[in-house]
């Protein structure tokens, strides 16, 4: 019987690894700004960019999965990762006069090998011999928290020490760890998957309708997730008048660091997957109307952070449900379950830019800013979040529908 030891530990590396890839171009925007004269607009486009290829990268899994050597994808993805670290690195030495093209170049490419390894990393770990798949499954997705925790604070330290204009040898070591991944996957036995999701005849049909219905679900968790981990930044900053330093220090890493520990607990202790993300998003619904309607700053900051926890098992949860729920469930489903995803992590933020933008110039901001002593900026800012709950909102009544959808489906 083969031993899969390393093949799990290669798998959680991995997504460890993978967070520079979300983390790092972030915390470099200024620096790109300063350095190479690039526009806040086209440093945001680049976060657009990365989100729209990993969702190309998860429709055609979804629909093509079968044409694709998974084993040969694995050990290569990581590869990419590097490649598109490695093409930032070398910006400054190798065409600094298109800064941006490489940058662009780069982000296409490692955004390439994030697609992959969503698609690919969590059928891997299922596929897996577990007494507790559950467990394994929210290990997975605890790791990644806490490798942006990694990022966020050797990035932040290293740039601190060594100076601003040295970014490139930060990225130079990012774009190593993920070769040992390739290294990992090389030396140790894979899994068969099944590679697409059947569907046919009339248990197909239902199959189809319980996959929906998750897709759905991982969209709204999502979008709730990725709205406050893009915006904790500026609106502890712009709307709650906190310090950058603070709001950076105890937002969006104590954010990731709750967000990892409910994952780690869940691993150890969770059940009941359904309630738990019940829970998930009804705490995630109150936490974002605590933050917009709280007159005190430290603890709408506080309802910002605690997002973590409730927002935690809203991605990995729904991949869990899938699993209990829908027998027989190959890559092409985990690649559309992605796709809703990235769909959530892209649409969601970018709305709340927009909404921010559009009432900080109205003039019904402007008149209400001399009642409420606020700027029009805050007030677009606590819209932008006031309509962010939506979707937890919306995936609580969605949850209600799919419990009592798979119970009946169980009892027909």
């Amino acid at each position: 019987m083969k031993n899969y030891k390393q093949t799990k530990f290669a798998c959680y590396y991995t997504y460890v690894a993978a967070a520079s890839v979300f983390s790092l171009p972030p915390i470099l925007f200024v620096p790109f700004h300063d350095i190479y004269g690039i526009s806040y607009t086209l440093l945001g486009t680049l976060v657009l960019v990365n989100f729209c290829t990993q969702l190309g990268i998860d429709l055609i899994f979804s629909f093509f999965a079968q044409y694709f050597n998974v084993h040969k994808a694995l050990r290569t993805m990581p590869l990419l990762t590097s490649l598109g670290l490695l093409i930032y690195a070398g910006i400054p030495s190798f065409f600094p006069q298109y800064a941006y093209g490489g940058l662009l170049l780069g982000t296409v490419i490692f955004s390439v090998a994030a697609g992959l390894g969503e698609v690919l990393l969590s059928p891997t770990v299922a596929a897996l011999p577990s007494d507790n798949p559950e467990r394994d499954m929210s290990i997975l997705h605890s790791l990644y928290a806490y490798g942006v925790v990694l990022v966020v604070v050797v990035s932040t330290f290293f740039l601190k020490i060594f100076g601003r204009e040295n970014w490139m040898y930060l990225t130079l070591f990012w774009a190593l760890l993920p070769i040992i991944s390739t290294i990992l996957f090389s030396t140790s036995p894979l899994p068969e998957m099944d590679l697409a999701h059947s569907t046919a005849g009339g248990e197909g049909r239902k199959k189809n309708v319980g996959l929906i219905l998750c897709v759905l679900c991982i969209f709204l968790g999502s979008a709730a997730e990725n709205t406050m981990t893009n915006w904790i930044s500026g609106y502890t900053e712009k709307a709650l008048q906190i310090s950058k330093f603070w709001g950076d220090l105890l937002g969006l890493t104590v954010f990731a660091v709750l967000m990892g520990l409910t994952r780690s607990w869940y691993a150890k202790y969770g059940k009941n997957i359904t309630k738990m993300l019940l829970v998930g998003m009804i705490g995630s619904a109150c936490c974002y109307l605590i933050a917009v309607f709280c007159p005190v700053a430290i603890i709408s900051m506080i309802a910002c952070i605690l997002n973590g926890v409730f927002t935690a098992m809203l991605w990995p949860g729904t991949l869990i449900l899938m699993e209990e729920k829908i027998a027989g469930v190959g890559v092409a489903a985990y690649a559309l379950m992605a796709a809703g995803g990235d769909f959530g992590a892209s649409v969601a933020p970018q709305m709340m830019g927009i909404i921010v933008d559009a009432v900080s110039a109205s003039n019904w901001a402007m008149n209400l800013s001399g009642t409420l002593a606020l700027t029009t900026e805050q007030i677009g800012m606590k819209v932008g979040i006031l309509t962010a709950s939506a979707f937890p909102l919306l995936g609580v009544f969605l949850l209600l529908y799919i419990r009592r959808y798979f119970k009946k489906k169980k009892e027909s």
